[in-house]
């Protein structure tokens, strides 16, 4: 049986790639230090014996016992309000986490892919944007704390393919949205639900001119599923190049709820995106990948998972004690 290690197990696309290996039939281990990942994500994999799960800030030294075949590396911040909030520890997982990884990668002989971001384009003067575009970041803004992390992520990578001969692979990942994302996140698709749900005004940021390009979890997993396994070790955008802007798309999420609430419009963060769009040309030709989920399917499944979760199972599910499942 492949053994694969998953960090950021306990977050949005860490569990829902814990799934999809523990459904593939690998021995999954995940570790997560929990800063902003969430066990409820992953309590349903506990009594599985080929699962196990670190409480473990991958910043620190990393060591997993036996063979390990894979590496996949998802541990970090990814919303706004995270990264803002913890800015050094942001910026300790993408460079020392990530050397921690990769030597791990190489003590063991294993295969690592990093997740990447689409955020490595900054505020795009490109559009859409391919992964020859070499961004538009601004390093000392608020958000260069998550942005040049990424950077630097991609960097170390190569650097450890080309010196130490590292099988590598790096994912630039687009907006992505579905069950398991956190209400309170801060990135569009939950602030909106969560907005509507409290009824609430939506608040659009800017003028709601700036756009996003949203890709459904499931078909995000499928193309970094294919990515590893692929023989391409350069990066490569995972996305749906469906575009639309945030304006209309709040007008989408209050036809969905079927709610009145208006829109309420407050100023545009510092270097937030005007423009989020994935050329994917290199992913359907590399790995015979593209999206399948349209938006209005999965925001209806987006929906209905948050419009499930009461008040009361919110409390009992962060409140669940899963010392017993968990190796320090």
């Amino acid at each position: 049986m492949k053994r694969i290690l998953i960090t950021g197990a306990a977050g949005f696309l860490g569990s829902h790639l814990c799934d999809k290996f523990i459904n593939e039939g690998f021995h999954v281990i995940g570790i997560d230090n929990l800063i902003t990942g969430d066990l409820k994500n992953i309590e349903h994999l506990f009594p599985l014996e080929h699962f196990e799960f670190y409480h473990h800030d991958v910043s620190k030294f990393v060591h997993v016992s036996g063979e390990l075949d894979y590496i996949l590396h998802f541990a970090s911040p990814a919303s706004p309000i995270d990264y803002l909030k913890i800015p050094i520890q942001t910026l300790k997982v993408g460079s020392l986490g990530t050397h921690n990884l990769l030597g791990l990668a190489k003590a063991k002989n294993a295969r690592i892919l990093i997740a990447s971001t689409s955020e490595v384009y900054g505020d795009p003067l490109v559009h859409p944007q391919f992964e020859g575009y070499y961004g538009n970041v601004n390093t000392i803004g608020p958000r260069g704390v998550y942005d040049e992390a990424k950077r630097f992520q991609e960097s170390i990578t190569m650097a450890y393919h080309r010196f130490h001969g590292l099988e590598t692979r790096i994912v630039r990942i687009f907006n992505t949205y579905g069950p398991r994302m956190r209400l309170n996140d801060g990135r569009v698709i939950p602030a909106f639900i969560g907005q509507a749900l409290r009824g609430e005004d939506l608040t659009v940021f800017g003028d709601g001119s700036q756009t996003r390009s949203f890709c459904y979890v499931s078909d995000q997993i499928e193309g970094i599923y294919k990515l590893l396994f692929s023989d391409y070790v350069y990066p490569v955008n995972i996305g749906n190049p469906n575009e639309i802007s945030i304006k209309d798309f709040a007008e989408e999420i209050i036809k969905l709820t079927g709610t009145n609430q208006k829109i309420v419009y407050k100023p545009l963060p510092q270097d937030d995106p005007l423009q989020r769009q994935p050329n994917i040309d290199l992913a359907k030709k590399t790995l015979n990948w593209e999206p399948k989920v349209d938006r209005n399917e999965g925001m209806k499944l987006t929906f209905n998972y948050f419009k499930g979760l009461t008040e009361e199972e919110l409390y009992k599910s962060e409140h669940k004690d899963f010392s017993k499942h968990i190796k320090r």
